[in-house]
């Protein structure tokens, strides 16, 4: 792979790239929630996301473009889409929404965007960093347990010994070994610690459900339609926090817009389109090695900007979980990266 990164490197540039945006993300976000109030943060970040989505799913003229176009005959009319270096419809899509897949969509935006969301900007709140950059790599580890628990998927060896590296990783980080020796995390960043694993379980989930979904439409067509399931969820919690504290923008200052501006074109716009085109061109396993950056970006920015403490049980457990990530996810492609990032 390494003779590939120099003589076919603009795709290796643009996974590296994605993975560096996503790895600066933890810092962004754990900033900019200390400004903005996290639903109100979220379902600013989603709407936003949404309508930065929409020019490229009229340019694509994919679904559910198509379906608005057949009721306001005056909007742009797009041309048959061009397969290019850059397909944004990602293979064979159906090009008109079916109305009986609303349920799933709404019931897979709900798990990926909403609760996912919700429980990571939560325990980031109360959990450092490094903790949650590290939590994050167990989603592959979850997906192999349901996958095995629920759709009764075959489970190799070398799996098996990846989800139990990666089951003493996470109770490394957790902290749980310290609490023995009466050197233990506090009560709040445990709680946080276990909410950025709720949101690991609801992602994983919502991406098995999204499976079927992305078999009829692309990857750009979901993440636009999920990001409009998120903006409606996320409206009721922020008009809620507004209630709560009225002035709390009149405390924004430019950092926390630029953490909105970040997350919403860097994170899930500018990353989305160099990950799914770099997966595209060379494919699902090697684009799985770079996901690794992420949290040693985090933790050396963690550390760098906000001044976090590295405990030797942070290092013990990423190695672990790090090892059964890549053990666990060996012959089981499809618990791989899905084509659409969480934060």
């Amino acid at each position: 792979m390494t003779s590939q990164i120099f003589t076919k490197s603009w795709p290796y540039t643009a996974i590296i790239l994605a993975h560096l945006i996503w790895g600066v993300n933890f810092v962004v976000v754990k900033l900019t929630i200390q400004e903005i109030p996290p639903m109100s943060l979220a379902f600013i970040k989603f709407t936003a996301a949404a309508l930065l989505l929409l020019p490229f799913l009229i340019i694509s003229g994919d679904a559910p473009w198509t379906n608005l176009r057949r009721l306001f005959k005056f909007l742009p009319q797009a041309n048959s889409p061009k397969k290019d270096s850059i397909d944004l419809l990602e293979g064979q899509t159906q090009k008109f929404f079916d109305r009986r897949d609303t349920l799933k969509v709404i019931a897979v935006g709900v798990l990926m965007i909403t609760l996912n969301t919700a429980f990571f900007f939560l325990g980031l709140e109360r959990t450092t960093v490094s903790s949650a950059s590290i939590l994050t790599l167990v989603i592959p580890i979850i997906s192999i347990l349901i996958g095995w628990a629920v759709l009764k998927e075959k489970v190799y060896v070398v799996n098996v010994f990846g989800v139990l590296a990666g089951l003493f990783g996470t109770i490394a980080v957790l902290g749980i070994p310290l609490i023995s020796i009466g050197a233990g995390l506090s009560t709040n960043t445990m709680i946080g610690n276990f909410l950025i694993i709720l949101a690991a379980v609801c992602w994983v989930i919502g991406a098995l459900f999204s499976k079927q979904l992305l078999q009829k439409y692309s990857t750009l067509t979901i993440s636009f339609l999920i990001f409009c399931v998120g903006s409606v969820t996320f409206l009721i919690p922020a008009i809620n926090e507004f209630i709560q504290n009225p002035t709390w923008y009149q405390n924004v200052t430019y950092l926390g817009m630029f953490g909105v501006i970040y997350m919403t074109l860097a994170s899930s716009i500018c990353g989305y389109f160099l990950f799914t085109w770099s997966l595209d061109q060379i494919g699902v396993a090697k684009a799985d090695f770079f996901q690794y950056l992420e949290p040693v970006v985090a933790i050396s920015l963690g550390i760098l900007t906000l001044g976090e403490e590295l405990r030797y049980s942070y290092v013990l457990g990423a190695i672990l979980i790090m090892l059964g990530a890549y053990w666990s996810t060996l012959a089981k492609t499809q618990h791989k990266h899905p084509k659409y990032h969480r934060h």
